[in-house]
């Protein structure tokens, strides 16, 4: 019979004494609900069930009364394989109200998702704590996790030498003789046999009482509650070699006559290699935090605040929003503002990847974390701590890395009954050795079933996904890449067709002055001078573009007139200047003749042509386009290169569309489209071509990253666009979508090497520890060598997991003023 839960938790969108009655309904209609009461004042809801609760807050959430969720981060001590990890996970997800729970191996961490009210941090910590495993709530920072990654090194560095102090003469009493047949012989004539197993029997127990004793502590208890991690493995193998050991030593008779041989080297050098292994792997996971902590390096600690008439040195926790604060020339900004005073140029590459520096006075914004070049800045604090841009990355970043991808699900379904299964095959390897193995049969069978125990690998397994996406993620960053969503990671890496939008993704999302044709005699700088003037009177985008070619200086407008859908009209320095379309020229009688073929070459590229006249003579034709951004053309080549289909979605004509799409190669066009119709056409392509990744950056845009299967948008376009998107571009610049897809087949690629290890490893491997090559020349695993190379099964995991830090940018930055910087430099 199903037993009875009661739940609390809080209800969102009440509003007023019907949404009561309505949620209440609508939490009676779920089987197995057998009470429910939701009370306004404090938008509690009180339900008595017998079935899910994931019922429950799909009712709620279908009636327009979603339940409030909240997260907490654990940090969780003890785990040591995959199986730990799915014993958390799974007594989490026994807490009424927990909807979520994702374990993290490599961080040690544990991000939960529960109804409000239902329980709280400390009571999932309490539960984690209660399973076996040290947890606390307060999650740690990247320092502390690194400090705790470094002590667990120091720890295990200590341990391990001591170990290896305590067997090496165990080592050299047994396996000397083996070695070397007069050193045997000397054994025997000086203290004798019997002396040296009595000295290996006490070293193995002060080194499995000492430095062993975190197998036994850990892994019986799990043993004895059904639930066998990877520490019962190594303390049911190192346990039955000891135990057979000390009854051989002291009690001989009790076995059959030959079979009387001792094993404590066995279970001294398993201890040693294991905590070699896990001293190895706690110092190579240490480095894969290596990006995070690159990014909080890029804060100062203390800064120069104006408190009164002068700046005085304050730590940056104090500094707050609208306080003044003094940036010296080569300083890193502490917080994101706007600049009050001063010039200077700012490296803003570890934040935005934008590889040169960019010129900042008066009126521009800065990004904490940037540097500042060899001008003094002054700045007005505008975010602060946590909602600052660098903490929004590093937060997004810390994110990525706890996730969990589709593929790790496979794993956990395997590492579930993983242990068992080794503690079976073991147990089965030692009674085939005893019913059909040569004489004699007992010691083989134990060597065999040790050797079956010990070299089982479950940390491979579960180490194998989190550290890859930890690096990769990280090394992203590092390029200007944000996966906001961790199955992001996976899922771009199967994109068959990237669309993307035209206007401020693909161009640079404002017009500009590109090109001018010149006619009657009249000079470019007189040109730009009369023209620049005139239209400086306008607002209108075309306007503002010639205006941004002029001189900085412009001569005063007289008689400035606007002329509707055609133009403008005005005096400069006694001139009359027309500037506008064909038809205002034509309507003043203004010959167009040298201009004309010129003018439609320009439209039919995809601009706008505008015509200056001067003193009633045609003076120049201008093209007004909207660029096409730096480092496009080198990004759509490489997508090309990775096998990637190219589309656009934009709802400029169709004209404009092709022109632009002929330029950088783009096969796909779907112009005219309105924001509403965008969502329409990544269906459309979607259906045509499987996965597919839309690339955006406006408001208009999050409809359609939305419907996408992988959303990137451009991190200086809308929040609304960022908000949406999976993926998360720094910079402006397309190359960093080609990075997003090389960085995310690199990691997959790199955890399917390490699942292959991983599984490959112990499905070869156990076969042969429990004797299947004995019958071809007699060969059969030392245990000790099965825990060597078990230790080294995880580091290779984790090392090959590092690799993914040395991933370069997928498309180079070669533009002029970057490859002047670098010879600078």
């Amino acid at each position: 019979m199903t037993a009875q839960h009661h739940i609390e938790f809080k209800v969102s969108g009440l509003s007023c004494a019907s949404c009561v009655r309505r949620a209440e309904a609508a939490l009676r209609t779920v089987p197995g609900v057998t009470d429910a009461a939701v009370n306004f004042a404090t938008h509690l809801a009180k339900v008595e069930y017998l079935g899910d609760i994931p019922a429950v807050e799909t009712a709620l959430k279908d009636a327009g009364y979603p339940a409030t969720r909240l997260q907490a981060d654990l940090s969780i001590e003890g785990m040591s394989c995959a199986s730990c990890v799915g014993r958390i996970e799974r007594a989490l997800l026994a807490v009424p109200g927990v909807t979520e729970a994702n374990v993290n191996l490599a961080t040690r961490q544990a991000r939960i998702t529960y109804l409000e009210g239902a329980t709280d941090p400390a009571s999932l910590a309490a539960r984690v704590t209660k399973t076996g495993y040290a947890a606390r709530t307060v999650s740690p920072t990247t320092e502390e996790a690194d400090q705790s990654y470094s002590a667990e090194y120091q720890s295990l560095k200590r341990v391990t030498i001591l170990a290896a102090l305590l067997a090496l003469p165990v080592f050299v009493l047994e396996m000397g003789g083996h070695m070397v047949p007069a050193f045997h012989h000397w054994i025997h004539a000086t203290i004798g046999e019997q002396t040296s197993r009595l000295i290996q029997f006490a070293l193995t127990s002060v080194l499995l009482i000492g430095p062993g004793r975190i197998f036994y502590a850990k892994g019986l208890p799990s043993l004895l509650k059904g639930t066998p991690d990877m520490n019962a493995l190594v303390a049911l193998g190192t346990g039955a070699a000891y135990l057979y050991s000390v009854v051989a030593c002291f009690a001989p008779h009790w076995l059959p006559e030959g079979t009387a041989n001792v094993y404590f080297e066995a279970a001294a050098v398993i201890v040693v290699l294991i905590l070699l292994g896990r001293s190895l792997e706690a110092r190579a996971k240490g480095r894969t935090g290596a990006a995070i902590r690159k990014l909080i390096g890029l804060r100062p600690n203390t800064v120069q605040v104006k408190r009164g008439d002068s700046f005085v040195e304050l730590p940056l926790t104090e500094v707050g929003v609208g306080d003044v604060l003094m940036i010296r020339p080569g300083e890193r900004l502490p917080v994101d503002g706007d600049v009050l005073d001063g010039r200077s140029y700012v490296d803003e590459s570890m934040i935005t990847g934008e590889p040169v520096p960019i010129g900042k006075k008066a009126g521009d914004a800065v990004v904490g974390g940037t540097l500042n070049g060899t001008g003094a800045l002054q700045i007005r604090a505008t975010k602060v701590g946590a909602d600052t841009v660098l903490a929004q990355i590093i937060r997004m970043v810390q994110q990525a890395q706890g996730a969990k991808l589709p593929i790790q699900g496979v794993v956990d379904r395997i590492t579930l009954w993983f242990v068992p299964a080794v503690i079976a095959v073991a147990c089965a390897t030692v009674l085939i050795w005893l019913a059909v193995g040569p004489t004699p049969a007992l010691p083989l069978a134990l060597v065999a079933g040790v050797s079956v125990l010990i070299i089982a690998c479950p940390c491979a397994m579960g180490l194998a996904t989190p550290t890859s996406i930890m690096v990769g993620t990280g090394r992203a960053a590092e390029l200007g890449v944000l996966f906001r969503k961790g199955d992001a990671l996976q899922h771009l890496q199967q994109a068959k067709l990237i669309a993307f939008d035209k206007t401020g993704t693909l161009t640079q999302g404002r017009p500009e002055l590109v090109e001018m044709t010149l006619a009657n005699g009249v000079q470019k700088i007189d040109v730009l001078r009369l023209a620049a003037a005139a239209e400086a009177q306008s607002e209108h985008p075309i306007s503002q573009a010639i205006t941004r070619a002029g001189p900085a200086r412009l001569p005063k407008v007289s008689e400035f007139q606007s002329l509707t859908g055609r133009g403008l009209s005005a005096k400069v320095e006694d001139h009359t200047v027309l500037i506008g379309s064909d038809r205002l020229m034509h309507d003043n009688a203004i010959d167009l003749s040298d201009l004309a073929d010129t003018a439609a070459s320009y439209a039919d590229s995809g601009a706008t042509p505008v015509y200056v006249a001067i003193d009633g003579l045609a003076a120049a034709a201008l093209s007004v386009a909207d660029p096409i951004k730096p480092g496009t053309s080198e990004a759509l080549v490489r997508l090309r290169q990775m096998g990637l289909t190219v589309a656009m979605i934009t709802g400029d004509n169709t004209r404009t569309a092709r022109s632009l799409a002929d330029t950088l190669g783009i096969e796909i066009v779907t112009a005219e489209v309105l924001p509403s119709g965008k969502v329409e056409a990544v269906e459309a392509l979607k259906r045509q071509h499987g996965t597919l990744a839309y690339v955006g950056d406006g408001i208009n845009d999050a409809p359609a990253l939305a419907t996408a299967d992988i959303g990137l948008a451009i991190g200086t376009g809308t929040d609304v666009a960022v908000e949406t998107a999976d993926v998360v571009l720094m910079s402006g610049d397309l190359r960093g979508v080609a990075n997003a897809v090389e960085i995310s087949r690199r990691t997959l690629r790199n955890i399917r090497q390490n699942l292959g290890w991983a599984f490959g490893y112990n499905v070869l491997l156990i076969p042969v520890a429990a004797g299947a090559l004995y019958p071809f020349g007699g060969h059969l695993l030392s245990p000790a060598l099965a825990a060597g190379v078990m230790a080294l099964s995880s580091v290779f995991v984790v090392s090959n997991a590092l690799r993914l830090r040395r991933v370069q940018a997928s498309v180079p930055d070669t533009s002029p003023a970057t490859q002047g910087q670098k010879a600078h430099a």
